[in-house]
């Protein structure tokens, strides 16, 4: 049994009337990796605001190396050895400086680091952070300039720097490259080789079974399942945490409708192989595959991004080769991008504005945007996608990230296209905000085709009609989703048959 690290028992904490944990009990071990699973509510994020110092509890007792623990400050936490990266980047950068005054940030608040700034010590302790992380970064490059996967290493690099004794990662790969999570995943293996206890939240299969010991599940703010053991049971713990099985989905395959979409022998790039395919009215396909599988050029190409090296498209039976977004735009070709910081999202405007910005002639007479058309089509998304906020008039950077990814999502589906492109349009959010998302996806599904493209497994199985797999930038292979063998697909997908398979990964 290895050590115990950090206790909780029986915390509760309250917001007025809003019981958010109730008597909640919690062991996070020395030397392993906890992953925590729970939907929006289920008290995920206060649970690691009392741990990192943000607030106190109501009830009950921290415990932290057998001593109590109950940090005023997240200084304090940081003192007492627990670290946390939020999910939010915006909580672990400050874009306006420069990479190295991120990384040592917390050192410079110090007394022991002097009354004056030394800028050469600050850039050598600064480089030898991100040597030791293996960040290939200028330390004194503003962090402004860089993108939002070298933002979170930098926010991950920053606290691994404390050598924490717990460090809370919340959706830490959530922008990250595959190669960047492995890096990730080698430095958690270093931690927790030295015995640092490891709270994960996440509700990636990936990354669970990748990188975790032991999952725990919250509803309503209680623990709801403890699973652990070789196999670690996925699919149980997000029974726990949601009251119904992962694949309790209610897909129904319509039947074939006319053609949408017809790609002739696409070539994406010199020397792979020709993407012969189909897309109908009324049909969700969706694209998975690992990093480099060309899933990324197959959008790119359709959305006017970047040309195929040859072969053809139509669209509605015409010859369709956009050579930018506004002409696919133009021709009813949508596409939600995946990156929403840094290609979507406009932070000077709220909400309402957000969702319409693409289609303002759409709501526009004479020059003049009609507010009235825009707040109706606002207030639709914000209750056809449970999206939580005051109003429509929220600045949208007051919304969690799952409900900012609704946004963006909702300035698609509010209009009529042919054919929509969503790129990994669940990045962020929770399983049950996910479950509202499809659930919209599939309702308006019916006068197009949908092409979605994602990185995870269960999301695939949970949206699509059919499920396509790339592999070297071309389809290696295509399955109805309807008694779908899950390591069938996993073979396909990795390329490898997976270890050890047992019988809750056959889908229902």
């Amino acid at each position: 049994m290895p050590a115990l690290l950090c206790r909780l028992q029986a915390v509760e904490k309250s917001f007025g009337a809003n019981r958010v944990l109730k008597r909640l009990n919690l062991d996070l071990p020395a030397g392993e990796v906890t992953v925590l699973m729970g939907a929006n509510g289920a008290g995920k994020s206060t649970l690691v605001k009392i741990l990192s110092g943000v607030h106190g509890l109501d009830a009950g007792s921290v415990e932290l190396e057998g001593r109590p623990y109950q940090p005023a400050t997240p200084s304090e936490a940081i003192r007492a050895g627990v670290v946390t990266v939020h999910q939010s980047i915006n909580d672990g950068v400050i874009p306006d400086l420069d990479v190295a005054s991120n990384l040592m940030i917390d050192r410079l608040a110090e007394k022991s680091y002097g009354f004056r700034l030394n800028r050469t010590r600050l850039f050598a302790e600064a480089q030898a952070i991100a040597d030791r992380m293996g960040l290939a970064l200028n330390v004194r490059q503003p962090v402004r300039e860089l993108g939002v996967a070298d933002r979170q290493l930098i926010a991950i690099a920053r606290a691994m720097a404390h050598q924490p004794k717990l460090l809370i990662l919340d959706e830490p790969t959530s922008s990250l490259s595959a190669a960047e999570a492995e890096r990730l995943f080698g430095f958690i293996e270093q931690f927790t080789a030295l015995g640092v206890a490891v709270l994960y939240i996440s509700h990636r299969m990936s990354d669970i079974r990748r990188i975790g010991d032991r999952i725990v599940s919250m509803r309503d703010g209680e623990v709801s399942g403890l699973f652990e053991g070789e196999d670690l049971d996925y699919e149980g713990a997000v029974q726990a945490m949601l009251g119904h099985r992962m694949t309790d989905v209610d897909i129904r395959i319509p039947d074939p409708n006319r053609c949408v979409v017809e790609i002739d022998a696409l070539r994406l790039k010199a020397g792979s192989r020709p993407i012969s395919l189909d897309l109908r009215e009324n049909e969700i396909v969706a694209v998975t595959g690992l990093l480099g599988s060309g899933k990324t050029a197959l959008a790119q190409a359709l959305f006017g991004m970047k040309p195929a090296q040859s072969g053809g498209v139509r669209l509605d039976g015409r010859p369709y080769a956009p050579t930018s977004p506004q002409q696919a735009i133009a021709s009813g070709v949508f596409m939600s991008p995946k990156d929403r910081a840094s290609n979507a999202v406009v932070p000077q405007f709220n909400l309402l504005r957000n969702m319409t910005l693409p289609f303002l002639e759409r709501y526009s007479r004479f020059s003049f945007v009609s507010r009235k058309a825009e707040k109706a089509t606002a207030n639709a998304m914000i209750e056809a996608l449970a999206i939580v906020c005051r109003s429509d008039a929220d600045e949208i950077g007051t919304l969690s990230g799952g409900n900012q990814q609704k946004v963006m999502l909702a300035r698609w589906l509010a209009q009529d296209c042919r054919l929509l492109l969503l790129d990994e349009p669940f990045q962020g959010v929770d399983i049950r905000s996910r479950r509202d998302i499809g659930r919209k996806i599939r309702e308006t599904a019916a006068n197009r085709a949908t092409l979605v493209f994602v990185s995870e497994l269960d999301e695939a199985l949970e949206i699509a009609d059919r499920i396509i797999v790339m592999s070297e930038h071309a389809v290696s292979a295509e399955f109805r989703n309807e008694n779908v063998d899950i390591n069938e697909i996993l073979t396909a997908v990795t390329g490898r048959a997976p270890a050890a398979p047992s019988p809750s990964t056959q889908a229902a």
